[in-house]
């Protein structure tokens, strides 16, 4: 399938495109600058892939959680080629997309993004079960809820600063970081392609952004 994909939930952003077997993935990590450089870096990837938006069979993103104005970036340009093109969006959960690659391999997973204020947006999952939803968790709270396993897997772009975090606790679960991360973009088309096989429906027009923490300036407003 040809396809088209954003990560925008960290600071850095990852697009990429994929023309059946052949993918072209870009990593941008340019702070301010990204609202500039999103437009012509999907202009880039669909020619490396040799594609066009007309091309495409679908559009993926991962939805959130993670950074509002990354994730209010990556809809705004993906919401404005669905609607241009008339191609169905696929959103995927941020930290199910960073959790993919390793749910094969017989171990809990802890897939995390840094939320700051000693908080992370965090998921744990086994064996394809969810046993910890996707959520805005303290640190402690989630050192709690690993300590019920002899060993975990931590993925995701801060997997080694909860690894840490962990080794500061003097926690006894063991930890694995594998060193050489997929990029999230891989496994936004694999799950994707996936909801596609099982008929499973695409993002209504209405659809955004999963939040789960109010931004600053919504704060600032209840004050």
């Amino acid at each position: 399938m040809k396809a088209l994909a954003i990560d925008c939930a960290v600071s850095k952003i990852i697009i990429a495109a994929k023309n059946d077997e052949h993918s072209v993935h870009c990593v941008y990590d340019i702070g301010m600058k990204q609202s500039e450089t999103i437009v012509p870096a999907i202009e880039y990837v669909l020619t490396k892939a040799d594609l066009t938006l007309q091309e495409l069979d679908y559009l993926t993103i991962t939805a959130g959680p993670g950074s509002f104005t990354g994730l209010r970036l990556g809809f705004a340009a993906i919401k404005a080629i669905e609607m241009t093109c008339d191609i169905p969006v696929y959103g995927i959960s941020s930290l199910e997309a960073y959790e993919y690659a390793y749910t094969d391999l017989n171990l809990p997973v802890l897939s995390l993004i840094d939320a700051n204020k000693d908080k992370f947006y965090a998921r744990i999952s086994d064996s394809n079960s969810i046993i910890l939803e996707d959520g805005d968790y303290d640190t402690d709270f989630i050192l709690e809820k690993v300590s019920a396993f002899e060993k975990i897997i931590i993925a995701g772009p801060d997997a080694l600063k909860f690894k840490q975090i962990m080794i500061d606790s003097e926690s006894k679960t063991i930890v694995l970081v594998l060193k050489n991360q997929t990029l999230p973009t891989e496994a936004l088309f694999a799950i994707s392609e996936s909801k596609i096989e099982k008929k499973e429906p695409s993002m209504k027009d209405f659809d955004g952004p999963v939040y789960l923490r109010a931004s600053e300036a919504e704060l600032n407003l209840k004050k």
